[in-house]
């Protein structure tokens, strides 16, 4: 065994050994309730651009970016667009390193505000990114997707929009079988429903309705999607428990 592959050999060791310990996730969720009440995530921005992403999470996507090698990133929610401008400058030096020379991220949100659209076409990694406005859930908006990954050779599917669990289902109905095989359709905000309800007063979804009993629905009833859960025992603080849903056929 050569020192690269013990290293990773080690350290998926001590990922499962993660998993494993109930005080530390515990305390990892005891820090996600704290750090939310003062916005944690609005404070972080990727080449510019507010990104409403933890750290550990924009780590992961990154991995799984340069693993799966996506030839079409498909997005709901833009936001201010960081997440966009993210995913555009990792297939950017995906390409840099041999990878898709003409890769893209669709973005899909149901409002684009005006100043969020330039700022998003002016950035340097625009080139890289197309974008729809329309509801992700409406049938004419889901043909348009469709119609646009159609041929592609590998797509990865990002959910990051309305995150009530009938809209969440919508959507995982939608573009989860958009995914190729070995790639991902990631559910953010699936911690919801570890969190207590009093959270989200003044929003439509809170525990039992939300991103992660979407997700547990719709798992139920798909057996080409499993949750792995690898991904969260190595972050331990992530906003997407259960989110990471890869296609095995």
């Amino acid at each position: 065994m050569n020192p690269h592959t013990k290293f990773e050999a080690d350290c998926e060791i001590e990922i499962k050994k993660q998993g494993k310990d109930n005080s530390l996730k515990q305390s990892s969720i005891n820090w996600l309730k704290e750090a939310n009440t003062h916005k944690y995530s609005y404070h972080f921005s990727w080449m510019g651009r507010p990104i409403i992403q933890y750290p550990q999470d924009i780590v992961a996507m990154q991995e799984l970016i340069w693993k799966i090698q996506p030839t079409l990133i498909i997005e709901t929610g833009i936001a201010h667009g960081g997440s966009l401008i993210f995913s555009a400058s990792i297939l950017e030096l995906n390409a840099i390193c041999g990878g898709e020379p003409n890769a893209k991220v669709l973005g899909i949100d149901i409002d684009i505000r005006s100043h969020n659209r330039e700022a998003i076409e002016s950035h340097p990694m625009s080139r890289r990114i197309e974008m729809i406005q329309g509801s992700s859930t409406s049938a004419e908006i889901i043909k348009q997707v469709e119609t646009r990954a159609r041929g592609e050779a590998r797509v990865l599917v990002c959910l990051d929009s309305n995150h009530t669990h009938e809209h969440v289902l919508s959507e995982l109905e939608a573009y989860a079988p958009l995914v190729t095989p070995n790639s991902y359709c990631v559910v953010f905000d699936t911690v919801v429903e570890d969190f207590p309800k009093e959270m989200f007063k003044d929003r439509p979804w809170g525990p039992g309705d939300n991103p992660k009993t979407a997700v547990h629905q719709y798992i139920k009833g798909n057996s080409s999607f499993v949750i792995d859960r690898t991904i969260q025992d190595k972050l331990l603080l992530t906003v997407a428990p259960d989110g990471f849903l890869k296609r095995i056929s």
